[in-house]
C-alpha cells in the first residue's frame, strides 16, 4: 500500500474518532461581516495550470477586494500552499487549512489529492471549489462538499465519442496516465463509445512523469494493435514527451489519427507562439479546448495580462489559458457566495471537538481542526450564484456541472492550430458558434453534425480509414464450410488446406480490390461427411474462435445477430422443386389463354356495346331500323363483327362514335394478348405438376425434401408451421433426385425445399424436375465478419465494384454455367389471362357507355318536352294520359320524321289562329284553299294574285 493511501486511512480514522462526539465552540465571530474572510488555496506552483491560475486568482482577489458592493467592504484573503506534485503533501496543506479559521478551499488541482481531501472537506463542512479537476467520479453523492468549477469530463468525452462516430471509426486505442484523472477519464470515454456501437480496443496506461523508455515500450504495443486511433488523455506535464516518441517511432505520419483532451490546447494556449519544432511533432493532431464565448469583459482581462504576468519571472510569464479564466471566475463565484451568505445572516462560527486533544503530535495540531458551523449555508449559496464571468454565464445544474458544457474540436498544424468546429451537450458537433445553437432548437441527428475538414497527420486531408490489420504476425481465421455436395461453390482440395469454388473466387477477387493486404488463413468447418450447419459456422465467430466465414452464407436474421455482413454477392431465396411432365395440346386448347371469368366478361362487353350502339344510332341511322328481328340480329352482328373490326354498319352520332373507338380499343388489347397467350401455349413446352407451390405444398400432407444444415428447416417449421415429421433430411444432388422419383408412395418426398443458387444447379442436370410457384422468401449470401468490423464496409465496396465491371457475372458464368437442359425454352403452365389484369380496360369502357346513355336521354327528354309543349299550346288540351307511351313512340321515331311533323303541326296551328282573329267569311278561305289546292302556290301567293 501506498504511503498517500496510509495517510489517508490514518487521517479519516483521526477524523472519525475525533468527530463523533459533541464538540463546545472554540471562538466566535462578531454578527458583523468580519474585516478578513480567510480562503486556502492548494497548486502544484511549477504545473503551466498553476503557473496561469496563481496570476488570476490574484487578478480576482484584487478586484474583489476594490469591489465596495461585495462583501460590503470585507477583505478576501486566499494563502496559497504548493504541494509540490505531492499527494501526500497535498494532505498536509489541505489539514493545516483546516487548522486555521478557512472557510473555503479552492483546488486541489489534481483528481488524486481531490479524492481523499474531499473526505476531510465534508466531515469539517468545508467548501473546495476546484478550477481544474474534472474527474467525472466526484459524485456530489459521495463528496458533498467538492463543487467543480471547470467542465466535467463527461462531456469532453462525449465530445470525442461524436466526433469519432461523425469520421466513421468503430475502435479507438486510449493511452492515459494510471491515477483517477485519467483511469476515470476513459471509463467514462468508453462508456460514451458503447452508446455509438463503438469500443476502446486497446487501453495502454502510463504511470505519472513516465520515463522516455516507458513511454516508447507502451507505443511499441500500440503500433502492433489493429486500430489507429488513439486518444490520449494524460497531463501537461509531459504529455508531449509521448508525441516525441511518437514521432521516433513513424507514428505521426498517415494512417495515425491523434486525439489528445484539453491539455494540449491548455499547452498551445500558454505557450504562444509554439515553439516550431514542437509543433512538427504534433502536426495534424485534434485537440479540445473548453469553450469560452468572445465577451467584452474576457477580451479586456486579455488585453489586462501582459500586465499582470510582467513582474514574473521569464520562465513563467505563460499565456492566459482556459484554466486562469475558469480559476478567475471561481473566486468571483466564492466572493458572491460569501456576500449573499452574509445577507442572509450567515457567520463564520466554528466549532473543534475535545477529543482532539488525545491525538496532539508533532505540527499537526489535529485539536486546531475546526468544523465550519454554517458550512452547509455557504455550500447552498454557492450553488445558486447565478452570474455571467470570463467563461460566459456562470451557474450550476442540478448534477452541479457548470451548465451549457462546450469545446473548441482544434486542429493542430505546422504554423499553428485552427478550430475546425464546435461541440455542444445541445446539439453535438456543429460549425456554428455555441451561441448561435442556442437560439434554435436542439438537433443532435447525423444529418446536422458537421466539422470542417482537418488537415490529418502526414499532412493529407484524405480522412485516414483508421486501423490497419494488427502488425503481429497474426492472420486472421477464416472459416469455410467443408461441404460435401454442390461442390462447385465452394470445395477443399484433397490433401491440402486450400479451397476453390464461386464462392472462394469471389471473396478472392474482391480482397484484391482494396487497398491494403490481408493476411488471412482459410480453416475447413465441418467433418467432411455431412454438409455443416452455416448457422454453427457464423456462431463460431462470435465465441472467437473464427475472425470471418465465407461461403454459401445465406444471410438471415438470427445469423446478422451474430455477425456483421456484407452486401449480398448473390441472390438465392427459397424455392419449391417438384417432378414435372409434359403437357400435349388438346382440341380445346385455344380456350386456355383466358379464365372462365374473363371469357364471361368480354361475351357481356360484347352485347352491351351492340345494345348500347343500336340506341344511340336508332333514330338516325338507317342501318339500325327496321323489324324487330333485324334489328337484334343486328345488335348481335356489329357486337361480335367488332373482334375482328369487321362490321359494316356506320355509326353516324358522335356518342356512339366515342363508344365505339373506345371499345375497339379494348379489343385491339384483348386480341393482342390473347394472340400472344395462344401462341406461348401452342409453341412452347408446356410443363405440369400436382404441386402448384408452397400453398398447396403446406395445404398437403406430402413430406418434404431440404438440405442437410440448411436454415429451410427451421423456416418451415417456424414460419410455415409445417410439423417436423413431414420433414427429411437430404445430403446431396443424387438424394434430391432418388427422393423425388420415389415420390411419397414410395418413401420419397413431394417436392424439396431449398435455395435457388443450389436448385439451379441440380435442376441443370435434372431435366425431369422444376421449380413450380414462385419464391417465397428473398435472401443473398455474403460474407460474415466479426462485429463492427471494418474489413466488412470494405469488402462490400469491393463488390459493388465487381458488380459494377463485370467481373461478378464472369465469375458466375465460369462456375455455374446452366447445361442445354435448362437453355430448352420449356415453361411450367403458363399463367391464364385473368379479368384482373384487365378490369381498368371494362371498366374505362362501361363508363364510357353509361356517360353516353345519360347525355342521350337527356337530350331525348328535352326534345319530347318541347314538343309536348308545343302541341299543347296549339290544341289546347293537356296530354297527360298516354304520355310513357308517347315518349317511346318519340324514342323509336326516325329523327326527320319527327322533326317534320313537327314543323306541319306548328304551320297548321298558325293557320288556324291566324284564320279565328281576322274573322273573315269562310267561302273566301274555301275559294284560296281551292285556288292552292289546283295551283299549287302558297297561301301568300294566292292572296298577292
Amino acid at each position: 500500500m501506498s504511503i498517500l493511501s496510509v495517510w489517508h486511512l490514518v487521517v479519516l480514522s483521526v477524523l472519525y474518532n475525533g468527530l463523533a462526539s459533541n464538540g463546545v465552540t472554540n471562538n466566535v465571530s462578531n454578527t458583523s461581516i468580519p474585516s478578513v474572510i480567510h480562503v486556502g488555496a492548494i497548486l502544484s506552483f511549477e504545473s503551466v495550470i498553476s503557473k496561469v491560475a496563481r496570476v488570476a486568482i490574484e487578478a480576482a482577489v484584487d478586484d474583489v477586494n476594490s469591489d465596495p458592493t461585495v462583501l460590503g467592504g470585507a477583505q478576501l484573503n486566499v494563502t496559497m500552499q504548493d504541494t509540490n506534485y505531492s499527494g501526500f503533501l497535498g494532505i498536509l496543506e489541505a489539514l493545516k487549512f483546516m487548522e486555521t479559521d478557512t472557510v473555503a478551499i479552492i483546488g486541489p488541482q489534481g483528481a488524486e489529492i481531490a479524492h481523499v481531501i474531499s473526505h476531510i472537506a465534508s466531515e469539517l463542512h468545508t467548501p473546495m471549489l476546484s478550477f481544474s479537476v474534472s474527474d467525472p467520479t466526484l459524485s456530489p453523492l459521495q463528496f458533498p462538499y467538492f463543487v467543480r468549477t471547470t467542465q466535467n469530463d463527461l462531456f469532453q468525452m462525449a465530445a470525442i465519442a461524436d466526433m469519432v462516430e461523425y469520421y466513421g471509426w468503430r475502435e479507438v486505442i486510449a493511452i492515459y496516465v494510471d491515477d483517477e484523472h485519467g483511469r476515470n477519464g476513459i471509463t467514462a470515454l468508453g462508456d460514451e463509445l458503447a452508446q455509438k456501437r463503438c469500443k476502446i480496443s486497446f487501453k495502454a496506461p502510463l504511470k505519472d512523469f513516465p520515463s522516455r523508455d516507458d513511454i516508447t515500450d507502451l507505443l511499441v504495443k500500440v503500433a502492433l494493435t489493429e486500430s489507429r486511433i488513439i486518444v490520449l488523455h494524460v497531463y501537461t506535464a509531459w504529455g508531449l514527451q509521448v508525441f516525441d516518441a511518437a514521432k521516433y517511432l513513424g507514428m505521426m505520419g498517415t494512417g495515425y489519427v491523434w486525439i489528445a483532451t484539453n491539455w494540449l490546447a491548455n499547452i498551445l494556449d500558454s505557450h504562444p507562439p509554439f515553439a516550431s519544432g514542437a509543433m512538427d511533432y504534433i502536426d495534424g493532431t485534434l485537440t479540445l479546448r473548453m469553450y469560452t464565448p468572445d465577451l467584452e469583459q474576457k477580451q479586456k482581462f486579455f488585453s489586462r495580462w501582459s500586465n499582470l504576468t510582467s513582474t514574473k519571472p521569464v520562465k513563467d510569464r505563460l499565456g492566459l489559458n482556459t484554466y486562469g479564466l475558469y480559476a478567475y471566475d471561481t473566486v468571483w463565484l466564492l466572493a458572491r457566495a460569501l456576500d449573499a451568505f452574509f445577507k442572509k445572516g450567515g457567520k463564520i462560527t466554528f466549532t473543534n471537538d475535545s477529543r482532539l486533544n488525545e491525538h496532539q503530535s508533532g505540527d499537526l495540531n489535529l485539536d486546531a481542526m475546526s468544523i465550519f458551523d454554517e458550512g452547509n449555508l455557504l455550500l447552498d449559496n454557492i450553488l445558486k450564484v447565478n452570474m455571467t464571468g470570463l467563461t460566459g454565464p456562470f451557474a450550476f445544474t442540478q448534477e452541479r456541472n457548470l451548465i451549457r458544457p462546450a469545446f473548441d474540436i482544434i486542429n493542430v498544424l505546422g504554423t499553428g492550430s485552427r478550430r475546425i468546429g464546435y461541440w455542444t451537450n445541445y446539439s453535438g458537433l456543429s460549425v456554428l458558434p455555441p451561441e448561435t445553437l442556442y437560439t434554435k432548437p436542439p438537433n443532435r441527428s447525423s444529418s446536422n453534425q458537421r466539422l470542417y475538414d482537418p488537415i490529418w497527420p502526414g499532412q493529407t486531408s484524405q480522412k485516414p480509414r483508421g486501423w490497419v490489420f494488427p502488425n503481429n504476425g497474426r492472420h486472421l481465421l477464416i472459416g469455410v464450410p467443408n461441404r460435401v455436395s454442390y461442390r462447385e461453390f465452394e470445395s477443399r482440395v484433397p490433401g491440402t488446406d486450400t479451397f476453390t469454388g464461386y464462392c472462394i473466387d469471389v471473396f478472392t477477387a474482391a480482397l484484391n480490390l482494396l487497398p491494403y493486404a490481408v493476411p488471412y488463413k482459410l480453416v475447413p468447418f465441418g467433418d467432411g461427411r455431412t454438409n455443416p450447419s452455416p448457422t454453427d459456422l457464423v456462431r463460431m465467430i462470435t465465441t472467437g474462435v473464427y475472425d470471418a466465414a465465407i461461403g454459401d452464407i445465406a444471410i438471415i436474421t438470427n445469423r446478422t445477430r451474430m455477425a456483421d455482413f456484407t452486401q449480398p454477392y448473390i441472390e438465392s431465396g427459397l424455392v419449391v422443386v417438384a417432378p414435372v411432365r409434359k403437357m400435349n395440346s388438346n382440341a380445346w386448347a385455344f380456350l386456355k389463354p383466358f379464365t372462365r371469368e374473363m371469357w364471361f366478361i368480354t361475351a357481356v362487353f360484347f352485347l352491351i356495346i351492340g345494345a348500347v350502339v343500336w340506341i344511340l344510332e336508332h333514330r338516325m341511322n338507317d342501318d339500325f331500323r327496321g323489324p324487330p328481328r333485324k334489328q337484334f340480329v343486328t345488335i348481335l352482328w356489329f357486337s361480335f363483327s367488332t373482334l375482328f373490326f369487321s362490321h359494316r354498319e356506320n355509326t353516324v352520332s358522335t356518342l356512339g362514335r366515342m363508344v365505339l373507338i373506345i371499345w375497339l380499343f379494348v379489343v385491339l388489347i384483348i386480341n393482342s394478348s390473347y394472340t400472344a397467350s395462344l401462341t406461348s401455349i401452342l409453341t412452347v413446352q408446356q410443363l405440369a405438376s400436382p404441386i402448384k407451390g408452397i400453398e398447396s405444398l403446406v395445404a398437403s400432407n406430402d413430406p418434404i425434401g431440404y438440405q442437410q444444415g440448411s436454415f429451410a428447416r427451421n423456416y418451415l417449421i417456424d414460419e410455415l408451421n409445417i410439423h417436423e415429421s413431414r420433414l427429411v433430411a437430404l445430403n446431396d444432388q443424387e438424394d434430391y433426385a432418388r427422393a423425388l422419383q420415389d415420390g411419397p408412395s414410395g418413401g420419397g418426398v413431394a417436392a424439396v425445399i431449398d435455395e435457388r443458387a443450389y436448385m439451379e444447379v441440380f435442376l441443370s442436370t435434372h431435366c425431369e424436375f422444376s421449380i413450380v410457384g414462385q419464391e417465397f422468401t428473398k435472401a443473398g449470401w455474403g460474407f460474415a465478419f466479426q462485429r463492427d468490423s471494418p474489413l466488412a464496409i470494405d469488402m462490400s465496396t469491393a463488390l459493388l465494384k465487381l458488380s459494377e465491371n463485370g467481373d461478378l457475372q464472369r465469375i458466375h458464368d465460369k462456375w455455374l454455367t446452366r447445361s442445354a437442359c435448362t437453355s430448352q425454352g420449356t415453361k411450367f403452365e403458363v399463367d391464364r389471362l385473368q379479368l384482373k389484369s384487365f378490369w381498368g380496360l371494362f371498366l374505362i369502357c362501361g363508363l364510357a357507355c353509361l356517360l353516353a346513355l345519360f347525355i342521350y336521354f337527356f337530350q331525348m327528354i328535352r326534345q319530347f318536352t318541347r314538343r309536348n309543349a308545343e302541341e299543347l299550346q296549339s290544341t289546347g288540351r293537356s296530354l297527360q294520359s298516354g304520355r310513357l307511351q308517347t315518349f317511346l313512340s318519340f324514342v323509336d321515331e326516325k329523327q326527320e320524321e319527327s322533326k317534320s311533323q313537327g314543323r306541319s303541326k306548328r304551320r297548321h296551328s298558325e293557320i288556324a289562329s291566324s284564320n279565328r282573329g281576322t274573322g273573315q267569311d269562310e267561302s273566301i278561305n274555301d275559294s284560296k284553299q281551292r285556288y292552292v289546292e289546283s295551283s299549287g302556290k302558297s297561301p301568300d301567293n294566292c292572296e298577292n294574285a
